[in-house]
Formats: C-alpha cells, sequence, structure tokens
C-alpha cells in the first residue's frame, strides 16, 4: 500500500472504531432505560438509534468545523436553534428555553442595576453626611 493508501485505512479504521463506540453506548442506554421503564429493546432499535445519532454527531460535527472555520470560540443560542432546525418540536423547546433564559437574565441585570443605583444613594448621603460632622468639630476648636 502506498502512504496515501494507508492513511486511508487508518482513517476507516478509526471510523469504525468510532462507530462502534457510538452503538456499544446507545446500547448500554437503551439497556438503562429499558431497566428502568420495564421494557425491551430489539438489536434493530438500538442499531436504528446508534445509526441515527452517529450521523446526527457528524452533521453537528460538520457545523463545529464551520464555526471553526469561521474563527468563532463561542458558541451562540442562534448556533443551537440553527442545529436544531430539521426538528420542528425540537426547535420549538429550545426557542422557548432561550427566552425564558433571557427574561431571566434580563431580571437579573435589573435587580444588579437597582441594588448599585441604591448603593450609589446610600454612598452619596454618608459622604454628605462626612464634612457636616467635621464642619462641627473645627467649630468646637
Amino acid at each position: 500500500l502506498s502512504v496515501c493508501g494507508d492513511l486511508t485505512c487508518r482513517r476507516l479504521a478509526s471510523f469504525q472504531r468510532l462507530r462502534a463506540a457510538v452503538h456499544y453506548t446507545a446500547g448500554c442506554l437503551c439497556q438503562g432505560v429499558a431497566e428502568e421503564k420495564g421494557v425491551q429493546f430489539s438489536k434493530q432499535t438500538i442499531a436504528a438509534i446508534s445509526e441515527i445519532t452517529f450521523r446526527q454527531c457528524g452533521t453537528d460535527g460538520c457545523f463545529l468545523i464551520i464555526c471553526r472555520h469561521a474563527k468563532r470560540s463561542t458558541v451562540t443560542s442562534e448556533d443551537v436553534k440553527l442545529l436544531a432546525r430539521r426538528s420542528s418540536s425540537l426547535l420549538k423547546y429550545i426557542t422557548q428555553k432561550s427566552e425564558e433564559l433571557a427574561s431571566s437574565n434580563m431580571e437579573q441585570k435589573e435587580k444588579k442595576k437597582k441594588k448599585s443605583s441604591a448603593a450609589k444613594g446610600r454612598r452619596t448621603s454618608e459622604e454628605q453626611e462626612a464634612p457636616v460632622t467635621e464642619s462641627e468639630d473645627s467649630n468646637m476648636a
């Protein structure tokens, strides 16, 4: 085999090991769910779940490669929505959670702003009281 052919063989072997690892993990997860729920998963069902998972990871991996190519290091909620666009129910759920998170963040910012302005108000009144105390002391001397 040539160097190029050897590299292809190694990539294929690595790809097959990765696919086998996904299949094994899917099988373990299915077994855990089966024990918890009292159901059975057929070998075909486990194979289908692992294949779908493997393909989805490939799609998501391509997306991450595109993000890296664009020199982006942070994944935003919009990126996650873009990934979920193929599943309308998942997209709807992610959009709902994203809106809840944004609302919660706004509430926290408003609370911090109120605390900050209240603390500034207290500091200002304390600063105004301090010179009065000094002037009283100087008059007494």
